[in-house]
């Protein structure tokens, strides 16, 4: 990432030492880890967020949100790890309450004028109706075994073993034939595109 003056690190200030707590790391060993990850934190947390103020205001947040649960029985790696997945959690709380929508009451849209969903013209139900009238003329344009394939595989929902005992058939047959009918309806729906494209 090429470093410019909109998001070049921040002089490094240490934290206030009431801040670092009796129980978890002592005060010197804390500000030599705050020295040498702040610069890696601030520039993950700047990469996520993008606004300078938002990255140090977040960076600190994360290294006071540290200083409770990092402690002396932690190695420098997992000490890394932990500010990182501190960090990263921060972030999606940043991310949250950005963008976190404002809740409406439906009696506050309905005093607005709202007057609710609108009936659907019969054109627009046509249209949503559409798909499965699709799926049902494909199937049957299809040979019975590809058609019981398909269904049982993708209506019914049905596993290949449990296709193939109702068929009456081999798992290694309802494979091939359900690659085969899949094949085929795919063919004939490009044909039924390419035919009402000529029409229109």
């Amino acid at each position: 990432m090429l470093v410019t003056e909109s998001n070049a690190i921040p002089m490094q200030t240490m934290l206030p030492v009431h801040a670092v707590r009796g129980d978890a790391m002592d005060v010197q060993e804390f500000q030599q880890l705050y020295r040498e990850k702040f610069g890696l934190i601030y520039r993950y947390v700047y990469s996520k967020v993008g606004k300078r103020e938002d990255a140090e205001d977040l960076t600190s947040e994360i290294f006071l949100k540290a200083v409770s649960t990092l402690n002396q029985e932690f190695s420098p790696h997992s000490m890394h790890t932990r500010l990182f997945l501190i960090a990263r959690a921060t972030v999606a709380d940043y991310w949250r309450t950005h963008y976190r929508l404002p809740a409406h009451s439906l009696d506050a849209l309905l005093e607005a004028g709202w007057e609710g969903p609108a009936e659907e013209e019969p054109a627009v139900a046509a249209v949503s109706s559409g798909p499965a009238e699709r799926v049902q003329h494909l199937l049957q344009a299809l040979p019975e075994q590809y058609r019981g394939v398909l269904i049982c595989r993708f209506l019914l929902n049905l596993s290949i073993k449990a296709t193939a005992l109702r068929m009456g058939l081999s798992e290694a047959n309802i494979k091939v034939l359900q690659f085969r009918a899949l094949k085929r309806a795919a063919t004939l729906e490009q044909v039924v595109a390419e035919q009402q494209l000529s029409v229109l």
